[in-house]
């Protein structure tokens, strides 16, 4: 029987889990099923799940979220001080990296056709992020601000740091759900290692747990012959949202492996 009797998840849509049914939370597009719900079940625990899709590590600790016409208050605020349990996902929009990809995605396709062109020219100006030491080093201090939060409001939580399941890997491909150049592959690759980079200097400054996501997904990525996430959604409306994202068979993964390491 498990030790832990209260799980609670912070983080962004990596770890909502938009697009997954049962939506729990439109509003926060958050799933039934993503990998705190999954690991919640397994370790027979009660769960407060906080994830909000959108957040930051500044809107996880104090600052007010909006996404779209609705607002969420910092999600440390939820946070019960007797969680025991208490996982991280987050990081990435601070560092622009589903947004961007999500972006010139849709530029893409828009450009494809001729009519959509210019459409897709101002929809994908801004092209790939630029990334540089001090981007990294903010998330990292981002997150580790995130653990340090987490420490005063929940002084006898174990603090697991859970990172991005891989998105873009060695067989990812233009299709019509990857539709990128090999160097914009290449470059959200680099972005992947350079977010994978600041989850590992925000556990070794904090000594929080880090869950190596995006290393035990290396193999899942788009192109893949299982991939843990989903590519581009169809609709420019609604489901759109679970681009790039995990998929459900992603954050069963997750959950096993954080199961595998709290419990055995």
């Amino acid at each position: 029987m498990s030790k832990y009797r209260h799980l609670a998840a912070l983080g962004s849509s990596f770890a909502a889990g938009p697009g997954i049914a049962p939506i729990v939370d439109s509003r926060a597009m958050r799933s039934g099923r993503n990998y705190a719900h999954v690991l919640a079940e397994a370790l027979n625990a009660e769960l407060t799940d906080l994830t909000v899709s959108g957040a930051t590590t500044e809107t996880i600790v104090d600052k007010e979220q909006r996404l779209l016409w609705r607002k969420f208050r910092p999600q440390l605020e939820g946070l019960p001080a007797d969680a025991d349990l208490v996982t991280i996902t987050a990081g990435g929009n601070d560092l622009s990296y589903i947004g961007s990809m999500l972006r010139l995605a849709w530029a893409n396709r828009l450009r494809a056709r001729r009519w959509s062109r210019i459409i897709g020219d101002v929809v994908g100006r801004k092209g790939l992020p630029e990334i540089g030491p001090a981007d990294v080093k903010g998330a990292a201090s981002g997150l580790a601000r995130v653990v340090e939060s987490v420490r005063a409001r929940a002084p006898q939580a174990r603090i697991l740091l859970v990172d991005y399941l891989t998105v873009m890997g060695d067989q990812t491909a233009f299709t019509s759900e990857t539709p990128f150049g090999p160097v914009e592959v290449a470059a959200f690759r680099d972005l992947a290692k350079q977010l994978a980079l600041a989850f590992g200097n925000a556990a070794a400054t904090t000594g929080a747990e880090l869950v190596r996501a995006s290393e035990l997904s290396a193999d899942h990525a788009l192109g893949s012959a299982d991939p843990w996430v989903l590519g581009l959604q169809p609709s420019p409306f609604g489901s759109t949202g679970a681009s790039f994202h995990p998929n459900a068979a992603g954050m069963r993964a997750v959950a096993a492996e954080i199961h595998r390491l709290v419990v055995e």
